[in-house]
């Protein structure tokens, strides 16, 4: 399985309404994440800097590199610019990261 992490950024004041958005996410794309091959997505806040830290672990020949194709992905992501900080898409601007430990 492979895993990834990511930042995000979150607009200041908006922390309670991203949570509600995402307790309330859509069955179809919760369906469309789980088809592509995602597995234990979680999200993460830090307050002091409004970074949301992701985290998705991926199947053996995922196809979640193909999500952003996906009408329901690129409608989630306008459902959400006025929360983050977007790309001129509306998908999130994120910073990918590397890891440097793990321990199992």
């Amino acid at each position: 399985m492979e895993e990834v992490a990511f930042t995000m950024k979150l607009k200041p004041g908006v922390e309670a309404e991203y949570k509600r958005r995402h307790d309330e996410i859509w069955p179809e794309l919760s369906m469309a994440l789980t088809e592509a091959g995602v597995r234990d997505y979680s999200i993460y806040l830090d307050r002091t800097t409004n970074t949301l830290f992701a985290v998705q672990k991926l199947v053996d020949g995922h196809s979640a590199e193909l999500l952003h194709e996906l009408p329901v992905m690129q409608r989630w992501w306008q459902y959400m610019a006025d929360l983050m900080d977007t790309n001129s898409d509306n998908s999130p601007v994120v910073q990918s990261l590397e890891r440097m430990f793990h321990l199992d």
